[in-house]
């Protein structure tokens, strides 16, 4: 499955409702789940952004939808990469002319 880093920022009203970001966070995993994702991993960071996920979806269409199921909510404000494993990058990196 394709992997995606999900990079969040706390909006206003995220930091208003900061002691419900566990359950936010469980209720969203569940989401992805039932969309086929997986979430590898999610943490809480200081810096420019306050909270970075680690997950797989199968295509661009379900990343995208969760990452806008997620801002919906009015908690974060959200920045998608797409992520390619080393070897999947040598792959590609061969294919040049």
């Amino acid at each position: 499955m394709p992997h995606y880093i999900l990079l969040m920022k706390y909006t206003d009203q995220g930091i208003k409702d900061i002691k419900n970001t566990a359950q936010r966070t469980q209720a969203n995993i569940k989401a992805l789940e039932a969309m086929g994702g997986k979430v590898n991993a999610i943490f809480a960071c200081m810096g420019e952004y306050d909270l970075i996920g680690f997950g797989e979806a199968p295509n661009d269409e379900v990343a995208t939808a969760m990452s806008l199921m997620i801002t919906s909510q009015g908690t974060v404000r959200t920045t998608t990469v797409k992520a390619f494993p080393m070897d999947q990058f040598a792959g590609v990196v061969k294919k040049l002319p």
